[in-house]
């Protein structure tokens, strides 16, 4: 496996310490967990998916027209990723209303 062989370059043994992996085509993804095409980002991150579009321009800053529910994850600005800024970005407009 050529990508086994690029992290061995910096992590010297990964190789050895694989025990299985798995590769998933975008179909796979949508039967097996039900992401719609495959998206692990919940939408793509196309222009009309950016910024205040993320999930729909109908849900601006992590709101939603039901009163205390939130949006967060993956289908919210600035989008998916292990960097938890959805979360950060949408708990900080719950402190916000509830200060209101």
């Amino acid at each position: 496996n050529a990508e086994y062989g690029q992290v061995d370059e910096y992590a010297p043994g990964f190789s050895d310490s694989v025990v299985g992996y798995d590769a998933l085509a975008p179909p796979d993804l949508e039967r097996i967990f039900g992401l719609t095409g495959g998206n692990i980002y919940q939408g793509s991150m196309g222009l009309d998916q950016l910024f205040t579009q993320r999930p729909t321009y109908l849900t601006p800053a992590y709101t939603t027209p039901i009163s205390g529910l939130y949006l967060c994850g993956a289908s919210t600005h600035p989008g998916g990723g292990v960097l938890g800024a959805p979360g950060r970005n949408c708990s900080k407009v719950v402190l916000q209303n509830k200060h209101k």
